[in-house]
């Protein structure tokens, strides 16, 4: 059975169209804001993991100093390094991605306020 027209035609109007979009800013909202969280979690741990790199090579190489019979160290140290750089590497990685996220979650917010504000004042009457 088929619905009236004037229901159809409500339903596909702006309002619908401002509806949806708000329902679809809510909807992104917490994923957004989850995803942030998880990132920062992971930079603070890539900065970590950057300091334990920093100590071991520093620690290495002071073995490799003290040490009566000649070891080379200098091999893991070099591997040491350069795993430290690849750490530093993501790491701004994902501090470029943390900070497209807040200005994403920025936009998402101030887009939000601006429909809601526009729906109260009667911006869109579905006309």
């Amino acid at each position: 059975r088929q619905l009236p027209r004037v229901k159809m035609a409500a339903g596909s109007g702006p309002a619908a169209r401002e509806l949806f979009a708000e329902g679809l800013l809510q909807f992104l909202r917490p994923a957004v804001r989850q995803l942030d969280r998880h990132v920062h979690s992971v930079r603070e741990s890539q900065v970590e993991l950057r300091e334990h790199i920093d100590s071991l090579a520093t620690e290495l190489c002071r073995i490799n100093e003290d040490q009566k019979v000649a070891l080379d160290l200098d091999p893991y140290v070099k591997k040491l390094l350069n795993a430290r750089r690849r750490v530093v590497l993501v790491n701004n990685i994902l501090q470029n991605a943390q900070e497209r996220l807040r200005r994403l979650n920025h936009s998402v917010a101030k887009e939000t306020v601006r429909r809601r504000a526009m729906l109260e004042a009667g911006g869109y009457q579905g006309k």
